[in-house]
């Protein structure tokens, strides 16, 4: 299994506005979200085909395993870590645009400030 340290580094905010494709507030948001999963998805698919391809070559029945399964602690946490990681890709748009506003709303407000105190 791959850990989160093991991937390459990946700019996690892209600078400047992102373009807006639909005028529904959010919609933006929730393709690229799904976008991301759709791509998880598919290498999550690729990834169990070659493993029941190779396990079927070998004679191993990776149905019955699975199902008997008992996870360690460590083994948790790891596939903990992994959907984190996951969670921080799918949501990394909501984040930014809220971080975003939240500047804007700061920058807004010291500008209203500095222009009542100007007036004063």
């Amino acid at each position: 299994m791959t850990k989160t340290a093991d991937r390459p580094h990946v700019v996690k905010d892209a600078k400047g506005k992102r373009p807006q494709f639909y005028d529904a507030p959010g919609l933006d948001q929730a393709i690229s979200m799904i976008m991301v999963m759709a791509n998880e998805m598919s290498v999550l698919h690729d990834r169990v085909d070659s493993i029941e391809r190779v396990a079927k070559a070998q004679g191993i029945d990776l149905a019955d395993g699975i199902e008997k399964l008992v996870l360690d602690q460590e083994a948790l946490e790891a596939r903990e870590a992994w959907r984190q990681d996951f969670l921080e890709r799918l949501f990394y748009l909501m984040r930014k645009e809220a971080r975003e506003a939240a500047e804007a709303d700061t920058k807004e407000r010291y500008n209203s400030t500095i222009e009542e105190i100007a007036r004063a």
